[in-house]
C-alpha cells in the first residue's frame, strides 16, 4: 500500500476508536495553553494538569505573569521537569508578548517560535490548537508511531517527519492527525509495551509484522552451559559480540560463527529486536 493511502487508512481508523482527538492539557485561552505546552516539554500532560490550577490561579494573565519574578513562579512548577529553566522561560516569554504583543499571545509561527523557551514543537501546538493554524507538530509518540506503522522510515529527526506526514495527508487534517497519532501512542502504541492485541492497525502496521516475524522460543536449552545459544552453530556461549542489521538495531551475534540467530538459554527467547523508535 502507498504510504499516503496508508496514512488515510490510519487516520480513518484512529478516527473510530478515538472520539476526542484533542490535547489533554487543560487550558481554557491561548495564553493557558502556551503555558502548559512548555510545561510539557519532556515531562507528561497528566503531571502539567496537577501544577497548572494553582499557577493559573496565581498568575492569571500575561499580564501578571510578566509582572512575576521567576523565583515567584518556581514554588508552583517544582514538580516538572526542568523547572529552574522553565519558570525563567515562563516569565521572559510573558515579557515578550506585553511588550511586544500588546499581551495578546501571537498565533504566527514565527512570532511563537521568537519567544524565550518557545521552540518549534510547541509553536506549532499553540498555533494549531489556539490558532486553528495548519501544522502537524512531531512530539515523540507521533515520531515513533509514524515509524513503527511505516508512514516514515528512517527519518532521523522530527522535522523530517513533519515533512513526510503533511506531503501524506491534506493540510486540513494535520492538527487533527497530531493528535490522533499521539493518543494511539500514548495508550496503545506505548514504547515500551505495545497494546497490539487492542490495536486497530495491525494489518498495516510494519512494526506488528516484525514481531510476528521473530523467531519462535526454543525449548531444552540448559542455562548451566551457557547464557546464550546460537541456533546455526548449535553452541552455548556467555560472551556476546554484537552486529548492527540492516535497520540499524544492534543485536546480539554468536561468538563462534556470527550468525543472529541467537537464544536466551534461561528464557529460550530470541534475543532479537525490532526497532524502538525513540527519538534521536
Amino acid at each position: 500500500m502507498a504510504r499516503a493511502s496508508r496514512a488515510w487508512q490510519v487516520l480513518m481508523r484512529l478516527r473510530q476508536v478515538i472520539k476526542r482527538p484533542q490535547t489533554e492539557l487543560r487550558h481554557e485561552n491561548p495564553y493557558q495553553l502556551l503555558v502548559a505546552v512548555m510545561l510539557s516539554a519532556q515531562c507528561t500532560d497528566a503531571r502539567v494538569n496537577q501544577v497548572t490550577p494553582a499557577l493559573f490561579a496565581a498568575f492569571p494573565t500575561v499580564e501578571a505573569l510578566a509582572a512575576a519574578e521567576p523565583e515567584d513562579v518556581l514554588p508552583y512548577i517544582r514538580s516538572v521537569s526542568y523547572p529552574n529553566s522553565k519558570a525563567r522561560h515562563l516569565v521572559a516569554a510573558a515579557r515578550r508578548i506585553r511588550d511586544e504583543f500588546g499581551g495578546a499571545v501571537p498565533s504566527s509561527l514565527k512570532a511563537l517560535e521568537s519567544l524565550p523557551g518557545v521552540g518549534p514543537k510547541t509553536a506549532r501546538v499553540v498555533a494549531s490548537v489556539a490558532f486553528g493554524v495548519a501544522a502537524l507538530p512531531v512530539d515523540t509518540h507521533v515520531y515513533r508511531v509514524a515509524h513503527r506503522i511505516g508512514l516514515v522510515r528512517r527519518a532521523r529527526t522530527p522535522r523530517e517527519v513533519e515533512r513526510r506526514l503533511k506531503r501524506q495527508l491534506p493540510s486540513h487534517v494535520w492538527g487533527e492527525a497530531h493528535h490522533l497519532l499521539i493518543l494511539h501512542g500514548r495508550y496503545t502504541c506505548t514504547a515500551r509495551q505495545p497494546r497490539c492485541a487492542q490495536c486497530v492497525l495491525t494489518d498495516l502496521c510494519d512494526h506488528y509484522r516484525r514481531l510476528q516475524r521473530l523467531p519462535a522460543p526454543l525449548t531444552g536449552l540448559d542455562p548451566r552451559q551457557g547464557r546464550y545459544f546460537c541456533k546455526r552453530c548449535r553452541r552455548y556461549f556467555d560472551t556476546p559480540v554484537y552486529r548492527t542489521d540492516r535497520l540499524e538495531v544492534e543485536q546480539v551475534s554468536c561468538l563462534n560463527c556470527g550468525s543472529l540467530q541467537v537464544f536466551d538459554a534461561k528464557t529460550g527467547c530470541s534475543t532479537r529486536r525490532v526497532p524502538d523508535y525513540r527519538v534521536r
